[in-house]
């Protein structure tokens, strides 16, 4: 059986208070195992352009947020807002040439009506199935995250490869354990992780994208100042084309996984 490694961040807090944040997005992205090698490459020799036309060091993590809201490391470059919105064109063409499936699972913490409704859980939980689903029992997959939330991930995990009940079409639901998951979740620290800061860039790309459509509300002001309505759509537009963004995950746009319905 052949295998994929999946990564996975998100954006956003799993807390169920919305004053810091009223979405949870987790991201996953996954390949074969045997493409790893050439979409590293090709991460590679765009970071070595950024840094030939920029400067921007190779090594240098790639923290959406930061970078368009001007926060230090990437405020030190002092570059200008069309050479941010160029290093940002970089990394969506980029993104869109590799060998991989994108993921987003996005909880609206503002249609929960529970005071113990578990979000890390169930954006972990939705993304893992869709996979699986995807897979077709043709596949195994290895899962490796960011740092942080390790424990409750893990112990997730552990639970649908035992108990996942999925809705029946006729009445209540059916039992479909996780099969195709191999060994825990692991860890990785973003910072030495390309592939997770692409997780990170989609997440947040998307997690905007859901700001202005679905909540109808404001870019946060910083990030208002470099990138428009439009920007945010050409990313995505650019991903659907390129057939990153697995779009059978939902009937949404973009394959969008939104819960609670």
């Amino acid at each position: 059986m052949n295998t994929r490694i999946v990564y996975c961040d998100e954006t956003g807090d799993d807390g169920l208070n919305t004053c810091s944040s009223n979405v949870f997005i987790l991201t996953s992205l996954y390949m074969p195992v045997e493409s790893w090698r050439e979409n590293y490459n090709r991460i590679v020799e765009l970071r070595r352009h950024l840094k030939i036309l920029y400067g921007f060091h190779v090594k240098q993590e790639m923290h959406t947020k930061h970078f368009l809201t001007d926060k230090n490391p990437y405020r030190d470059y002092k570059w200008s807002d069309d050479q941010k919105r160029d290093i940002l064109n970089f990394f969506t063409e980029m993104i869109a040439s590799l060998d991989i499936s994108i993921i987003n699972v996005i909880i609206d913490k503002t249609n929960i009506k529970t005071n113990d409704y578990p979000i890390l859980a169930n954006a972990l939980k939705y993304n893992i199935q869709r996979i699986e689903n995807t897979s077709n029992n043709e596949w195994n997959y290895l899962i490796i995250t960011d740092k942080g939330r390790i424990g409750p991930m893990r112990k997730t995990a552990r639970a649908i490869r035992v108990y996942n009940p999925i809705p029946s079409r006729f009445s209540g639901h059916y039992n479909k354990p996780i099969k195709n998951l191999i060994e825990d979740i692991l860890e990785k620290d973003s910072r030495e992780s390309y592939f997770i800061q692409i997780c990170d860039f989609v997440s947040y790309l998307v997690h905007l994208y859901y700001k202005i459509h679905h909540k109808k509300e404001n870019l946060p002001t910083r990030v208002g100042k470099l990138i428009n309505k439009e920007f945010i759509e050409n990313v995505l537009r650019t991903l659907s084309i390129n057939g990153v963004l697995n779009e059978k995950a939902s009937s949404q746009n973009y394959g969008l996984v939104i819960y609670p319905k």
